[in-house]
């Protein structure tokens, strides 16, 4: 059975994503994901290296698998703050995985016996090479996938199907030319060469992922963020478009609005109010507070003395040695 692209691609937009594209489920050639992992360059994210055959080959995650299914869903950038633009709202995560069971039962309902496996970033799935190779945009120097008309402003989504359909979209060429503003925009110089990021340097990483102690050399650049990092993308000319009409998906949230003192001063309680359904959980609270407290100390914001102090004592020893840190840089 072959599925009718224009009809796979309606009800992918009826499930809420605007942007679709259609790849064959091809093997991903494994020479830069290999050396990716050779260099380090993955920090201690393990399970990068642990899943790699199933981020290889979509057989490996579906038996007889045919074709991938790109999603996109655009999203705004509007407002400013210590968080990245994409954590401001719900997380990212549930409002594609909800999107994404809408779709699978529409699959299901249209062409009964089909196989799927649906995969948000969470899963072994490398969603930025299947857009490129669906022809949603292309890959830029910063890593991300750019799209023509909403830049790297784009949630990423991927269907897989065990059926082939009517028709394949083509890969668009890259198109940064000689641009190189995000190279040297980033504060830690994370992007070793286009296109490929050492996790180990970037904020995103060390502001999310990373539970242990933030290397002194990168901590300067703590001031500008407490969770995430938009520096790469908000100097990419491909970002200078009006951003997407907003649906309410990803309204900003009360605490993705805090100001690096207010996150460095959050009680448990406050925390626990603000953060269900929030993809700010993943740094946790402890997490945020000690993020805060070395922006606090990257910014000497000598107005911050007080809650730097108060949080010299933090039983948290990551806290605690933040705030030490943050008050020998006033």
């Amino acid at each position: 059975m072959v599925i009718a692209a224009a009809d796979l691609r309606a009800r992918a937009q009826a499930a809420g994503f605007p942007v679709v594209g259609l790849a064959r489920a091809e093997p991903i050639d494994p020479k830069a994901l290999d050396a990716w992992l050779a260099q380090g360059f993955a920090a201690d994210m393990d399970w990068m290296a642990a899943r790699r055959a199933l981020r290889l080959d979509p057989a490996a995650l579906l038996p007889g698998a045919r074709t991938v299914l790109a999603l996109g869903l655009p999203f705004s950038t509007r407002g400013d703050g210590v968080v990245a633009a994409y954590a401001r709202g719900r997380d990212y995560h549930s409002v594609l995985r909800d999107r994404l069971k809408k779709l699978r039962k529409a699959v299901q309902a249209a062409w009964p016996g089909v196989g799927t496996y649906a995969s948000v970033d969470s899963n072994p799935v490398m969603e930025k090479v299947w857009a490129e190779r669906a022809g949603l945009g292309f890959i830029g120097k910063h890593s991300l996938l750019i799209h023509p008309r909403w830049g790297s402003n784009l949630f990423l989504g991927a269907l897989i199907l065990d059926r082939e359909t009517s028709d394949y979209d083509v890969p668009r060429p890259r198109q940064c030319g000689s641009c190189t503003l995000c190279l040297q925009a980033c504060p830690t110089r994370a992007i070793v060469q286009p296109g490929v990021v050492d996790a180990r340097r970037c904020l995103s990483y060390q502001t999310i992922e990373n539970t242990g102690p933030v290397p002194d050399e990168l901590r300067a650049g703590f001031k500008f963020t407490v969770f995430g990092c938009d520096l790469c993308q908000s100097c990419c000319p491909w970002n200078r478009k009006p951003p997407p009409p907003d649906d309410g998906a990803f309204a900003s949230r009360p605490l993705a609005q805090l100001s690096a003192r207010e996150f460095a001063a959050l009680t448990l309680e406050q925390y626990q109010q603000l953060i269900p359904g929030s993809a700010l959980a993943r740094a946790g609270f402890h997490g945020l507070r000690r993020n805060a407290l070395l922006a606090l100390g990257a910014q000497g914001d000598a107005g911050a003395r007080g809650v730097i102090e108060a949080l010299c004592a933090d039983p948290e020893p990551a806290v605690a040695e933040a705030a030490r840190w943050a008050l020998a840089q006033l």
